[in-house]
């Protein structure tokens, strides 16, 4: 009798389906936003308890491709109790058949609103999917207001645009971490794939209007190689230090010796390298504009790119005062705080999507 309650419950689960097909070989932003956020911590909640949690993972590109082309999309019909969880790829145009069942996490609009920057692959595979996915999707999750403000412009009415921010762990056990010996040289580091959007030829120009100035400067720059040409970096100055994809130990030695943390992105959805780096209380210089304005609060140091000279200005009063350069290590901590409250707020609000549907976003 026991066995046959037990299997009733068994088929009374609800099926929650998480596309991780895009998690294979590296983890960057993209990636740690999905096992950050869609962790087992996620659905391990009393409000979920009759939830069944899967993983569609894949072993190579074409396993990949199979997956979101054609196994995601048949489940997604076929099992109509089921959840489908998009947090990396758009899906599928077939699977936004069941599109009120379908929870699609956007990360930034990058592919529609700067297609220069995009290479081939973007264009045939990645870009039509996503407008499909704007366009006919119903329940969106971003990872900031200014992604959730660019989702509005392109997905329809009546669809559901929330709020869904990572929450950020300090993944490279950098809180401990004491402050960088007096900066002589200043180590500046960014991080993040190196493709057109990260737009490392202003951090460049930065770093080397900071050493115009005496202020002896060095860019360490971490991340793989990625799309786009890169003829900035075949005979690099010799202040700028190409250290490649880390691992996160390496990493961690790394940030123990550097100063600040400089983006100059073009266009980022959330930025999260950022609030990670944070955790290690460096001080996070970024563009002035809406996505780092909001991520980073009081926190940031916001420049213009495009203004090199005004920027290392800005850097150098805060790197070269101990007393500034320490306050504005106090804020970043504390800015890391501040979001991670936003984030758990966050999760509530999802879970409570994942157990009453979609009216339960109204509420919000």
């Amino acid at each position: 009798m026991n066995q046959l309650r037990d299997h009733a419950a068994e088929r009374s689960l609800r099926k929650i389906v998480v596309d991780e097909t895009h998690l294979r070989r590296y983890v960057t932003g993209l990636e740690r936003v999905t096992l950050e956020l869609f962790s087992d911590a996620m659905f391990a909640n009393e409000l979920l308890r009759h939830c069944q949690v899967e993983r569609v993972r894949s072993r190579n590109l074409p396993s990949m491709l199979f997956a979101q082309l054609i196994g995601l999309p048949l489940r997604a019909l076929l099992d109509r109790g089921s959840l489908m969880v998009f947090p990396g790829f758009p899906p599928c145009p077939l699977a936004l058949a069941a599109r009120d069942r379908c929870a699609i996490y956007i990360h930034d609009t990058f592919l529609l609103t700067r297609t220069a920057d995009l290479n081939w692959r973007a264009w045939l595979y990645m870009r039509p999917m996503f407008a499909a996915a704007l366009r006919y999707g119903r329940v969106f999750f971003c990872n900031s207001e200014a992604t959730a403000r660019g989702v509005r412009e392109y997905c329809a009415p009546q669809a559901r645009v929330s709020l869904l921010r990572p929450p950020v762990r300090d993944v490279f056990g950098i809180a401990s971490l004491p402050a960088a010996p007096p900066p002589a040289p200043l180590r500046i580091l960014a991080i993040g794939t190196i493709e057109p959007r990260k737009n490392y030829p202003a951090s460049i120009a930065v770093v080397q209007a900071l050493n115009a100035v005496g202020v002896a400067s060095e860019l360490h720059i971490v991340g793989r190689r990625g799309w786009g040409r890169h003829d900035y970096f075949d005979d690099p100055p010799s202040f700028v230090k190409l250290h490649g994809y880390l691992e996160d130990a390496a990493l961690r030695e790394l940030v123990a010796i550097c100063h600040i943390f400089l983006s100059t992105s073009f266009a980022e959805g959330l930025g999260l390298p950022l609030l990670e780096i944070q955790h290690g209380g460096l001080p996070v210089v970024a563009p002035a504009d809406a996505t780092f304005a909001e991520v980073l609060g009081e926190s940031g140091i916001l420049i213009d790119p495009k203004s090199p000279t005004s920027a290392a200005d800005k850097i150098a009063a805060i790197a070269l005062s101990p007393e500034r350069l320490a306050a504005a290590r106090l804020l970043s901590r504390a800015n890391v705080a501040r979001w991670n409250a936003l984030a758990a707020r966050d999760a509530d609000r999802f879970r409570s999507f994942v157990a009453e549907g979609p009216t339960a976003l109204d509420r919000s």
